[in-house]
């Protein structure tokens, strides 16, 4: 095994730099991944921005939470696991002992470890993650699609939340790769009838492809439009996925009568939305966000590796890590889909 790896180390705000960094060494109960694929997520943007993401960041450090890969190496202790296996990587490692992991709110854990957040992750060619963190992908299965599962399994928990029953009437704002995943989940849900609002024309092309019944471009319609159009579906859930203060008043703006919104989108930790609670008030609405990805990585393989969502068409080519400091610095290139670092 050779000494050093090249990796994408992020030493703060706007500095990301490609060097030859050491050969990560694992535990005894670790497994060492050579990383394929490696996903470029809103929150690694976030974090390049200097903003605050899922977890505190400490540079310098190497980001990375959305991968896939082989492992080239097991720790003395691993039975379940061998050199050569396919895998992909649940990034959230639970203590197991806190108050919330016992209460089956491990998401909420009081010492979680974030891989690729808070310990160095996949954007390298080489990282070490405890075995028990990994799923292993059937040879079937590309490696691409594979390092999706965390975005899916985040997506399969916003959707358990949100309670769509079958027949019920859904929109979706946004149409980046969140909100695709959310449109595919709605309609495996059973809704009926799913709307998209997006508007980059060939993102609502692609919501349309997936299966949305009506997209939806808000650039030429005041709010006030807006909301009527909306009304005239009355909405049983409104899932956004953008992000942005001004999408999550239209989310609650474009809800009908007893609807659920499910604010799921990351926005800057300071933001804050302008809200009136008789709106709320007067629709019974139930608002709701979710929080990273409890126990749903496995459940989020299965529908990938069954061929039940599409994770590869809304992706861009794949990128060489020289590139990654590029796409996290310029959103005009992110608008043009999901980007995807080959290793």
């Amino acid at each position: 095994m050779k000494n050093t790896m090249k990796a994408a180390v992020f030493y703060g705000r706007h500095d990301m730099r490609i060097e030859q960094v050491e050969m990560p060494r694992i535990g005894e109960d670790e497994v060492l991944v050579k990383v394929a694929y490696c996903g470029v997520c809103g929150t690694d943007v976030h974090i390049f921005e200097g903003d605050k993401g899922c977890a505190e960041v400490h540079p310098p450090i190497i980001l990375g939470h959305e991968f896939s890969g082989v492992i080239a190496e097991v720790g003395a202790r691993v039975r379940n696991r061998k050199a050569g296996d396919r895998v992909n990587v649940d990034p959230n490692v639970l203590c197991g002992r806190c108050e919330y992991c016992l209460s089956a709110k491990g998401h909420f854990c009081e010492h979680m470890t974030g891989i690729g957040t808070m310990v160095n992750g996949g954007f390298a060619e080489y990282v070490a993650v405890p075995v028990g963190q990994t799923r292993l992908v059937s040879e079937k299965t590309d490696l691409q699609a594979a390092a999706m599962t965390e975005p899916l399994a985040c997506c399969l928990h916003g959707m358990d939340l949100c309670e769509i029953k079958p027949g019920d009437r859904v929109l979706v704002i946004g149409a980046g790769m969140i909100g695709l995943l959310m449109l595919q989940l709605s309609r495996l849900s059973g809704a009926s009838f799913v709307a998209v609002s997006e508007p980059v024309a060939e993102k609502r092309e692609e919501a349309q492809r997936l299966g949305a019944d009506l997209c939806i471009d808000p650039v030429p319609m005041s709010a006030d439009q807006f909301e009527t159009l909306c009304r005239g579906y009355d909405f049983n859930c409104v899932i956004e996925c953008a992000g942005l203060t001004r999408t999550i008043g239209q989310a609650v703006a474009a809800a009908g009568k007893k609807a659920t919104v499910m604010m799921f989108g990351l926005t800057k930790p300071d933001d804050t939305v302008m809200l009136k609670p008789y709106d709320v008030f007067s629709k019974e609405l139930t608002l709701r966000s979710s929080y990273i990805n409890p126990y749903t990585q496995s459940r989020a393989l299965a529908l990938i590796e069954q061929g039940r969502i599409d994770v590869k068409s809304m992706a861009c080519p794949p990128i060489p890590l020289e590139k990654l400091p590029d796409v996290l610095a310029d959103a005009s290139l992110r608008a043009k889909g999901k980007y995807v670092v080959k290793l």
